[in-house]
């Protein structure tokens, strides 16, 4: 890399990991993520995620809140939750519940009205260059090129190197667009303009990862193709992410941890201990379906 130029991907030890043979059932798996986490009846209170083993989390939410007027109804009411680095972290939830919002505050793009957000231990006190943010839309300008797109960040705060345009096709090679680097959005699928996205999101080498509802919008085989393509991603790079979302089944394939949220807290939290990286035949499994069940039965009880 020239000096000053954007950052390579730097790979992880997660790499040297193999994959499970195609559709192989582990026997226990069902009962193994069905393991919910059941909420605490502390007056109404939301559920607070206990500590992790003598961990320090490298995203600490504690306490927040947030009001979009000072009298009015709280969006995001008292949340308590951490990611361990490394970790993908779903938040799972019906419109107009608060993920959105509570996803904006872990991005600095809203400042919590309450109780503090912590990246790697520092309170966050706006957008940081450490976090990279996918939208529910690409966002992609129509009139530059799927390069000049990725670029934007780098862009924006000057004129970019060739050691950044060298790192932006890298990228765009990462998500499998390297040989349409010179076409433009409307030249693009739905599925491709997302790809370049997760591409950009990944220019300032970010630590973490937030993503609001990116394939909501593709059929149903773009997204899973996506799905995987982003856990292969974060995979690579080791990357920390927190993931929104309203469909269950996503949830339950890229999450390590999932949050049902409702009325602006978390009402329920389940660990998913799947294999990773996941089997192509997982989503046939009776483990899986069985988390879906019971984050179903949660997000029914929630109202």
């Amino acid at each position: 890399m020239d000096e000053g130029g954007t950052p390579p991907i730097r790979p992880s030890a997660s790499l040297g990991t193999t994959f499970p043979a195609r559709g192989k059932e582990d026997p226990g798996l069902a009962a193994r993520c069905a393991n919910a986490v059941a909420p605490q009846d502390d007056e109404g209170a939301g559920l607070r995620q206990p500590a992790l083993d003598g961990q320090a989390p490298f995203v600490a939410i504690e306490n927040a809140s947030y009001r979009y007027r000072p009298a009015g109804p709280p969006i995001v009411d008292g949340i308590d939750w951490a990611i361990p680095r490394g970790a993908i972290h779903c938040l799972l939830g019906r419109s107009g519940c608060g993920k959105t919002t509570l996803l904006k505050l872990a991005a600095g793009l809203l400042l919590p009205s309450g109780g503090a957000i912590r990246i790697g231990g520092a309170a966050l006190g706006g957008p940081d260059p450490r976090i990279g943010f996918v939208f529910q839309t690409p966002t992609l300008l129509d009139w530059l090129s799927a390069l000049d797109n990725v670029l934007l960040p780098v862009s924006l705060k000057r004129r970019p190197r060739a050691a950044d345009r060298e790192a932006a096709r890298e990228r765009l090679a990462l998500v499998g667009l390297g040989d349409l680097a010179e076409r433009r959005p409307p030249e693009l699928s739905g599925g491709q303009q997302s790809r370049v996205a997760l591409a950009r999101a990944l220019m300032g080498e970010p630590d973490l990862l937030l993503f609001d509802e990116p394939f909501a919008a593709l059929d149903a085989i773009t997204r899973e193709e996506l799905q995987d393509d982003l856990l292969r991603l974060c995979a690579l790079r080791g990357s920390t992410a927190l993931f929104v979302t309203h469909d269950i089944a996503e949830a339950v394939y890229l999450g390590d941890r999932v949050a049902v949220m409702a009325a602006g807290r978390i009402v329920h939290a389940q660990d998913l201990d799947l294999p990773r990286p996941r089997p192509h035949g997982l989503r046939y499994d009776p483990a899986f379906a069985a988390a879906c069940r019971t984050l179903r039965g949660a997000m029914d009880g929630a109202g």
